[in-house]
């Protein structure tokens, strides 16, 4: 991970000046490669099933992520209590959230899948309402209504559609929102749950928990015989890995401790436009007037629900990688 340990005789204004180039640089790529999980899973569903790709690429991203720490001399021993946590906030996070997300990208373009992600934050506002957490103000209810506005918009060729294709497409659609809601909850669950080791540990492990979860589902579902393990599925795999996990959150960590939270999570707003973008250009997925005007109607969603967080005093959830990885 980056530091910002200052070398000797740095004067405050080139303290500054680093300071200010490592955040444009770790927003850019939280940015980049945050958004082009989705182009990358679609790439991996195509040679592997969705349970076993989940099922190899988290429990390495896990192993990796613990090894440093113990490297560098952070705590990585859990308690029991602290374990089935993590397997909790993992499963929401990465089985029954990524796993289904990726099973999704089967029959629906990346970027639609994407933008429908992108209603998180949205989902994590209502759980913390309901639950006496963060409670919305003023624009916040706004930017919820809008948000489920703005999906309607996304779905409506498939809600009108009288084709079997259609129906299946809203079908898949409408488990990709649960799945967002599995997100959240898993989100929220990491918010408010404590545990003994920080933050980097504790993805580790959520990482490896939830890894060895979707390879059991995978093993029950015949996958393994299934696969096929291409150059292009270990490709898919290696950048899930390394960009999508590893240097995505470590980016995101660094903001974390560096830049307000709710700067942090605008990261939320240009991940769907950084996937409906690169599926345009690499795949050739079609973006129509609904898919537009909804991705804009989320994103303005978004962005009032977290004003609203922020005026109230209560900064977004800190957790790892929020959508598609």
């Amino acid at each position: 991970m980056v530091t910002l340990a200052q070398p000797p005789n740095q004067t405050p204004h080139a303290a500054l000046q680093r300071k200010r180039l490592l955040t444009s640089l770790n927003f850019g790529l939280v940015y980049v490669f945050w958004g082009s999980t989705y182009l990358a899973i679609l790439i991996g569903v195509r040679h592997l099933p969705p349970a076993l790709l989940c099922g190899v690429r988290f429990p390495i991203s896990g192993a990796i992520m613990l090894a440093w720490c113990v490297m560098t001399g952070k705590t990585i021993r859990l308690s029991g209590r602290d374990a089935l946590k993590l397997l909790l906030v993992g499963v929401l996070l990465m089985t029954t959230g990524n796993a289904v997300l990726a099973w999704s990208e089967q029959f629906i373009h990346s970027g639609l899948a994407a933008m429908i992600v992108a209603i998180v934050p949205i989902w994590v506002a209502l759980i913390e309402t309901v639950i006496g957490g963060d409670r919305l103000r003023g624009l916040g209810w706004t930017g919820l209504l809008l948000g489920f506005a703005g999906l309607f918009a996304l779905l409506w060729p498939d809600l009108t559609s009288e084709t079997t294709l259609g129906r299946r497409d809203l079908v898949v659609s409408l488990i990709v929102a649960l799945a967002a809601l599995s997100w959240a909850a898993g989100s929220v669950c990491s918010h408010h749950f404590h545990v003994d080791v920080g933050l980097f540990a504790a993805t580790g492990w959520e990482m490896l928990f939830a890894g060895i979860v979707n390879i059991l589902i995978a093993a029950a579902h015949g996958d393994f015989q299934r696969a096929d393990w291409s150059r292009s599925a270990w490709l898919a795999i290696g950048y899930l890995v390394v960009f999508g996990s590893l240097v995505g959150f470590t980016a995101y960590s660094w903001l974390l401790d560096h830049v307000p939270t709710p700067k942090v999570a605008t990261y939320a707003y240009v991940n769907p436009v950084v996937a409906v973008f690169l599926g345009w250009i690499f795949l050739g997925e079609h973006l129509d007037r609904y898919m537009f005007l909804g991705m804009i109607v989320i994103i303005a969603a978004v962005a009032l629900v977290t004003s609203s967080k922020l005026s109230s005093g209560s900064p977004p959830a800190a957790t790892c990688d929020t959508g598609a990885d």
